[in-house]
This record gives structure tokens, C-alpha cells and sequence, in this order.
């Protein structure tokens, strides 16, 4: 698993998403002008991270899968 070339591209795809909510959570915890400000735009493209994660761990099972 760990020789294809697709597996490190679904870890960073994870790894991109976990540091967006990183930064969503230390932004809502921390709360003021920058929470009021980007909490939104962060929260979307999260979702659109999560949206290119899961693609692409369906897309590194199938492949797998296939042989």
C-alpha cells in the first residue's frame, strides 16, 4: 500500500483537511474580529477538502480493489 503513489496523495488530501479545522477550531476558540471575519470562508472550504478527501479514498479503494 504504502508504494503507490496514490496512497500519499489521499494522506495529504487528510492532512489538508485536519489543518483547515485546525484552523476553524484555534479561530472560533480564539473568537474576535478574525472568527467574525473568515469563520465562514473556512468552514466552506472545508467541506470542500472533505468532498476531495473522500473522492479520493473511494477512488484508492477501488483502484485497490480492482487488482
Amino acid at each position: 500500500m504504502r508504494d503507490d503513489p496514490l496512497f500519499y496523495v489521499v494522506v495529504a488530501a487528510c492532512l489538508a483537511v485536519l489543518g483547515i479545522l485546525l484552523l476553524g477550531i484555534g479561530g472560533f476558540a480564539k473568537g474576535g474580529e478574525f472568527n467574525r471575519k473568515y469563520a465562514n470562508r473556512i468552514m466552506r472550504w472545508r467541506i470542500g477538502a472533505q468532498l476531495v478527501a473522500v473522492v479520493l479514498i473511494l477512488l484508492f479503494v477501488w483502484i485497490r480493489r480492482q487488482g
